[in-house]
């Protein structure tokens, strides 16, 4: 008797403490970092979307992942140099130049990882801004940044827009939003992703949500929401939001952003309709064997750039945070190997380095410290 009891007593303990840890993670996703919900005229829309299936969104054809446990493990164990044994070069950029109005023409600066600022046409953009110190829900824990910001966040203003492609941590930030925000950024997201920003109080009047293929001006800038290969979602792999690339059209030059994206033939199909880019600021780092749909690496980044027509390729989305099982340099010398290889125009920018289309730009092999003069 005195056994059973005992064995009672732990099951009513472990089922305490199953209930504690429920409950507990119940609150923590409650969140404000952790973006809304969806109903109403949003989730109606979203549900007209001819991405929308059994009540998330697919690739077409869907993402069937092969990932599995052991492999996981086994690559994070991998013996990668995955962050810089040196100090990463940033040109530190001024918050006057944000005071001047915007010239004509085409420029960009690689803030890190898939955040990029641009300057077409007359109009100012940033492409998934992640300014924080980590891309996590909180800032003191998870993928902390291999450099700093060239200006700190707090120093950000006058942007006119800014485009989202899907609302991971490490591309949709809560604390960048907020500030941009307050200064009257306009904010060009996929369906759902707007929740996210209404329950962070960014005003209604400052969101404009997408669909794939759907378009939307401003001061004679059209930004044209187009396909990508990936997934979504801000707690969860479960794709509740749309996940898109974005290109941008001006009077007089065109870019493009891949934001995260496998290979596929939707880079061709973009170029048929909306014609070439360019400047294509295309992703190259964090994929994997098992992550190919959703991450394609740096050899189909250039095979990409390529299916698009552009003219010259910034490769984005590595160097910053430690989020995949690769060498941290080896994108950007694995898509330069390949670009020379296919004859491809590419440009590698240091943190905050201004290129200006146009402008005659010298690479400097800033990642390899070996080939320093």
């Amino acid at each position: 008797m005195k056994t059973w009891k005992l064995v009672a007593k732990v099951l009513v303990t472990l089922a305490l403490l199953v209930l504690v840890l429920m409950a507990a993670t119940w609150g923590v996703l409650r969140l404000p970092v952790f973006g809304g919900t969806w109903d109403g005229a949003r989730l109606a829309r979203m549900q007209q979307s001819p991405q929308f299936h059994n009540s998330r969104f697919e690739n077409t054809p869907p993402y069937v992942s092969n990932m599995s446990v052991l492999r996981e493990l086994h690559d994070f164990l991998g013996d990668e140099v995955r962050e810089p044994a040196f100090e990463v070069p940033v040109l530190k950029m001024s918050a006057d130049d944000l005071a001047r109005p915007v010239a004509s023409g085409l420029r960009s600066w690689w803030l890190g990882h898939a955040s990029v600022l641009v300057e077409i046409d007359g109009v100012r953009i940033l492409t998934d801004p992640v300014l924080s110190q980590r891309a996590s829900p909180f800032q003191f824990v998870g993928p902390a940044r291999l450099h700093p910001a060239p200006l700190p966040l707090e120093q950000w203003k006058n942007i006119d827009a800014v485009v989202i492609s899907h609302d991971h941590f490490d591309h949709l930030d809560m604390n960048t939003i907020t500030h941009l925000a307050r200064g009257g950024t306009q904010f060009y997201v996929g369906l759902g992703i707007g929740a996210h920003l209404e329950h962070w109080q960014v005003p209604t009047n400052q969101i404009h949500e997408m669909d794939w293929w759907e378009h939307a001006e401003l001061k004679g800038v059209t930004i044209h929401c187009t396909p990508a290969r990936h997934y979504s979602g801000r707690t969860s792999m479960n794709n509740s939001t749309l996940w898109a690339s974005w290109m941008i059209r001006g009077p007089q030059h065109a870019l493009y952003y891949s934001g995260d994206t496998g290979y596929a033939d939707h880079f061709k199909t973009i170029r048929a309709r909306l014609g070439a880019p360019n400047l294509a600021l295309i992703k190259v780092g964090a994929y994997g064997d098992t992550w190919m749909d959703i991450h394609m690496n740096p050899e189909s980044a250039v095979q990409a750039h390529q299916d698009l027509g552009a003219t010259t390729l910034l490769p984005v989305h590595w160097a910053t945070f430690n989020l995949a099982y690769h060498d941290w340099a080896a994108p950007v010398v694995r898509t330069l190997a390949a670009a020379k290889a296919q004859g491809v125009q590419v440009v590698t920018p240091r943190v905050g380095e201004k290129f200006e289309w146009g402008v005659p730009f010298v690479n400097q092999p800033w990642f390899q410290p070996s080939q320093w003069p």
